[in-house]
């Protein structure tokens, strides 16, 4: 399967446990993430190891999305799934002092087939999106 993807890091004047409480709540997503519009939940309970949820996206696809790690303050991730793409997110939490976290964002991307094109435009414009979606969801929490 092709793979591909990118990483970016970002700094937020917040500490780590909030910037961690509150990217990793799929109900926050729509506020900070730009291409989403709302969240539908499949599993009803607090995040964590198996919360799945649809993103309902500006540009229509809706991806099924599944928290696949949870270490608090520490490592979270997740992994979107739509007609065979399959996004891997995985966000790693640095605390630099009280009130100062580094947020380190990598993807992996599996684009087979026909999906390749997709892929390779989401590893292109990814970084700069996921950069300016992070700074914006540092500001909100």
């Amino acid at each position: 399967m092709p793979a591909g993807g990118f990483t970016v890091t970002v700094e937020v004047d917040r500490a780590v446990s909030r910037v961690f409480g509150y990217l990793a709540d799929p109900a926050n997503r729509p506020a900070w993430q730009a291409s989403l519009r709302r969240i539908d939940p499949v599993t009803t309970g607090p995040p964590g190891v198996g919360t799945r949820w649809y993103d309902v996206t500006w540009p229509g696809p809706r991806p099924l999305m599944e928290i696949t790690d949870w270490q608090p303050d520490r490592r979270w991730a997740e992994t979107g799934r739509w007609h065979g793409l399959e996004v891997a997110l995985a966000l790693e939490f640095t605390a630099l002092g009280p009130e100062r976290t580094r947020v380190r964002a990598s993807t992996a991307t599996h684009a087979p087939g026909w999906r390749r094109p997709l892929g390779l435009v989401l590893d292109l414009l990814g970084p700069l999106g996921a950069r300016d979606d992070l700074r914006r969801a540092g500001r909100l929490c």
